[in-house]
């Protein structure tokens, strides 16, 4: 392999998807839903064979306002899909959760582009795109969960800052089990790419801690922040179904 990244033919890649057939043959064995999967999984496949089109080009452009549009873009979408798991009160509590992954997210990329990297120039897409998409991706999951976990324990007249408390350790449950593992059960992402192109272990090896240690803040800072500014709303929400 040397010092360059195998290039997957597209014949080998579609190879990956035998065991996606399975999971599927047992979604339809045991009469499973399995739209919403084939969904998921056909949005997945266009999503990311567009995106590598689109972001070849902003490699390109090396543009500020271009990089901040999509990171703009990403921190939309990402709150929007962090409420999924209480619809009923999705469109009230958006502002929130955007505020919430905004302060959590862009505070810890702008610690670890400045202060870790010092990337320059800073709005360096190789950078700020991939860092971004990261960090707003894992405060989308945190917010997801501290959501559905603080409704669900209001529901069940668990006090509310009981629940709370519940609800901010179930956001962190995820990470905290990557925690656990990484290095011994699992290489993550990062660390597995840069060693498949050859970069030394030890020098992979900082990365990895850099983003374990990044996706931990922002994903609890993003989930504190929801807890805090949305408790009302979920008060008031049980307050109309009683």
């Amino acid at each position: 392999m040397g010092n360059s990244i195998y290039v997957i033919k597209l014949h080998r890649l579609a190879l990956v998807f035998l065991p996606v057939l399975v999971v599927i043959v047992i979604f339809l064995k045991w009469k499973i839903q399995v739209k919403t999967t084939i969904y998921a999984l056909c949005r997945m496949l266009s999503q990311l064979l567009l995106v590598g089109y689109f972001l070849a080009y902003i490699f390109q452009s090396n543009k500020a306002m271009i990089t901040i549009g999509v990171l703009s873009i990403m921190l939309g979408t990402s709150s929007w899909i962090a409420l999924r798991t209480v619809k009923h009160v999705r469109k009230r509590l958006y502002l929130i959760a955007l505020g919430s992954i905004a302060l959590g997210g862009i505070s810890t990329l702008a610690v670890v582009i400045k202060g870790v990297l010092n990337v320059q120039p800073w709005f360096n897409p190789r950078f700020l795109i991939p860092l971004g998409g990261m960090i707003f991706s894992n405060s989308m999951n945190g917010v997801s969960l501290a959501a559905e976990r603080f409704y669900s324990e209001l529901t069940r007249s668990t006090p509310l800052e009981e629940a709370k408390k519940i609800a901010f350790r179930a956001s962190l449950i995820p990470i905290t089990n990557s925690l656990f593992a990484v290095g011994l059960v699992s290489l993550p992402g990062m660390m597995t790419g840069q060693v498949l192109s050859g970069v030394s272990p030890l020098i992979a090896a900082r990365y990895q801690i850099m983003v374990m240690a990044m996706i931990f803040g922002t994903t609890g800072i993003s989930s504190a922040c929801f807890l805090a500014f949305a408790e009302s709303i979920f008060l008031e929400e049980k307050r109309e179904e009683n």
